[in-house]
């Protein structure tokens, strides 16, 4: 799905330690600014199987 906006470098699917089960998000990145900024237009606030999705810049923790 995000392919289709953006050239995916790497993604990571986030898992319950315990029960290796999704905890429903993923970190991706994308090398090129400007495909981010189309991925998160064209992506954040679609709906997939039933569920709303958030696309987001991920910001650095303090």
């Amino acid at each position: 799905m995000l392919e289709e906006y953006a050239e995916v470098q790497s993604c990571t699917l986030v898992l319950d330690k315990n029960s290796g089960v999704s905890k429903g998000f993923a970190f991706v990145e994308i090398p090129k600014v400007g495909d981010v900024k189309i991925a998160i237009q064209k992506l954040n606030g679609k709906t997939i199987d039933g569920n709303k999705i958030r696309v987001k810049k991920a910001e650095p923790t303090k």
